[in-house]
């Protein structure tokens, strides 16, 4: 069954942002509904708190619902728990989405905004990372955010409004030694997006790119901090070297409060850009990857690496 059967289905008819199927906050306010994935940690829990602040009911997405405890918690403690909805959503799999969408469509009556953040990180040298792990850093990163955002483009279509922001990366501007699986997901994001927003920019519905840079997120000790080694590996020396370079960018990363609130002022523009860089060292890397020689480039981040 397709989003829009479902619609019909449960007699939403024609979504517009004064409908009166709306589910009413305590305040007694329509409040517009933004739906985040990935939400039980980092960027995506941050943005939640920040999302339900500006007024929205935020629908909290997560692959598994007991890791939603931090989160509740959080919300409690700013007077925003009746802002905050939790809905269980496993990007990788295909009823999950569906069924997600139809939980939120049924309970609010239209989704406003999307923020597609779930992701996670695979490191390693291509040669010894796994196709199963290339496939599992392509399933979460890039077919799901496809899988999501598809699901709920027929909603904003026919709202005729709305606003996605996918979560790249500096990742996916520029790829370094040992991150090849994640830069060419959040590669593929970028290009990905790109045509999305060609696509959806006569229907009212506006499409972003958030690219942070290092921040201090779990993703650090998630996929790249849990890199193969091998002692008799022809990378080891250069491994080590990617190892303690995200060692060091995870002690010395900023605040990841940052991106949350970029999230937040977009959510407030009537008309924002395609790409927003933020971090430590990004927007030195954009501006360098477009004036210097490749070599230059190439001698720096090697230099950087030693």
């Amino acid at each position: 069954m397709t989003v829009e059967e479902n619609l019909t289905e449960a007699g939403q008819g024609r979504i517009n942002a004064g409908s009166d199927v709306v589910k009413k906050t305590k305040e007694g306010t329509n409040a517009p509904v933004a739906l985040i994935t990935g939400t039980s940690s980092g960027f995506g829990m941050l943005t939640a708190i920040t999302l339900a602040k500006q007024g929205y009911l935020v629908v909290a997405t997560m692959r598994d619902l007991r890791r939603r405890e931090e989160l509740v918690k959080l919300a409690e403690q700013a007077g925003l728990a009746e802002r905050l909805q939790y809905v269980q959503l496993d990007v990788t799999d295909a009823e999950s989405v569906q069924k997600a969408v139809r939980s939120v469509l049924h309970n609010n009556g239209r989704i406003d905004m999307l923020v597609n953040n779930a992701g996670f990180a695979v490191g390693g040298f291509i040669e010894e990372v796994s196709m199963e792990d290339w496939r599992r850093q392509m399933e979460t990163n890039l077919f799901g955010l496809i899988a999501v955002t598809r699901a709920v483009l027929p909603v904003m279509r026919e709202q005729k409004q709305g606003l996605i922001i996918n979560l790249s990366s500096v990742s996916g501007l520029s790829g370094f030694p040992g991150y090849a699986p994640y830069a060419a997901s959040k590669f593929a994001v970028e290009g990905f997006t790109e045509s999305l927003r060609h696509e959806m920019s006569s229907f009212g519905v506006r499409v972003v790119l958030v690219e942070p840079g290092s921040y201090r997120t779990p993703i650090w000790n998630k996929g790249l901090g849990e890199i193969h080694r091998s002692e008799d590996s022809p990378y080891k020396h250069k491994l080590d070297a990617v190892l303690r370079y995200s060692k060091h960018a995870s002690e010395t990363a900023p605040d990841p409060q940052e991106v949350a609130d970029l999230i937040g002022r977009i959510a407030r523009m009537r008309a924002p850009r395609l790409r927003y860089a933020l971090g430590k060292g990004s927007r030195v890397l954009i501006i360098g990857k477009a004036l210097l020689p490749w070599k230059w480039l190439e001698w720096i981040i090697a230099r950087g690496l030693k």
